[in-house]
């Protein structure tokens, strides 16, 4: 899926909205540039790495596409930032760029979902766990699912770009599956001049992590003092209302 929407990814996302809200609270999270290296995980296009780039910080991007890393190469050279963008998922990031070398690590943009399983979701954490150092910081953003199973919450908000004499709508929502994962679904609609609208509509499954899932998870991979939050604002978290389960733990 993602590699097909490696050219899209960013008229999805209002990326100048979305640093201004989130870089505060994340730069509190990992500490100041001077205490260390940062990996950012699943980094998609590389908005977040580079941002910290050009703050200073030392960081490191890797995701599993490699469309994706080449728009993230792409985007820190037009930004004259030097960040390592690799092509590597979760459960190999500590073969690509060794063990205990990072100060923090970064898990957004409901990454961890894409794990289909308990067993797969461990596994990345204690990958996680390798590339950090002793008392290494890390961030994870999903989705808040409990709000989502409980309240059935299929659809979210659209998305909407407009370039010139083209516009694009991206709308995303869940199919619940019978065996417990959920479909996500992106319909992306492009049109140019007077053209008629195209469509496309990419698929992905998820495993819904509940908070629970999630913690016991962090647990077991070695990593402690948790901390749950609503938002990537610092908000606090409600299981009922927060659109967001954001993280925070430390590596034991």
């Amino acid at each position: 899926m993602y590699d097909a929407f490696a050219g899209d990814y960013d008229r999805f996302v209002n990326w100048k909205n979305r640093l201004t809200y989130e870089l505060p609270f994340l730069m509190e999270q990992i500490g100041t540039p001077e205490q260390g290296r940062v990996l950012d995980t699943a980094c998609g296009t590389g908005q977040h790495a580079i941002a910290l780039a050009q703050r200073g910080y030392a960081i490191a991007g890797a995701d599993l596409s490699e469309p994706m890393v080449e728009q993230a190469r792409l985007h820190a050279c037009q930004a004259g930032v030097t960040v390592q963008f690799e092509a590597a998922g979760f459960g190999s990031l500590s073969e690509t760029f060794g063990t205990g070398g990072f100060h923090a690590l970064l898990c957004l943009g409901n990454s961890l979902p894409h794990l289909l399983s308990h067993a797969a979701l461990d596994s990345a954490l204690l990958d996680f766990a390798a590339c950090l150092q002793p008392g290494g910081r890390l961030v994870i953003q999903n989705r808040n699912f409990d709000a989502v199973l409980e309240n059935r919450q299929r659809w979210m908000g659209p998305e909407a770009a407009h370039e010139g004499d083209e516009d694009w709508l991206f709308i995303r929502f869940y199919d619940f599956e019978p065996d417990g994962l959920i479909t996500f679904n992106i319909l992306s609609l492009h049109r140019a001049g007077g053209s008629p609208w195209q469509q496309q509509l990419l698929q992905t499954r998820l495993l819904p992590q509940r908070k629970t899932d999630l913690v016991d998870a962090l647990h077991r991979a070695g990593f402690g003092r948790v901390t749950a939050w609503g938002s990537l604002a610092g908000d606090p978290f409600d299981p009922a209302a927060s659109g967001n389960l954001v993280l925070t733990a430390e590596r034991g």
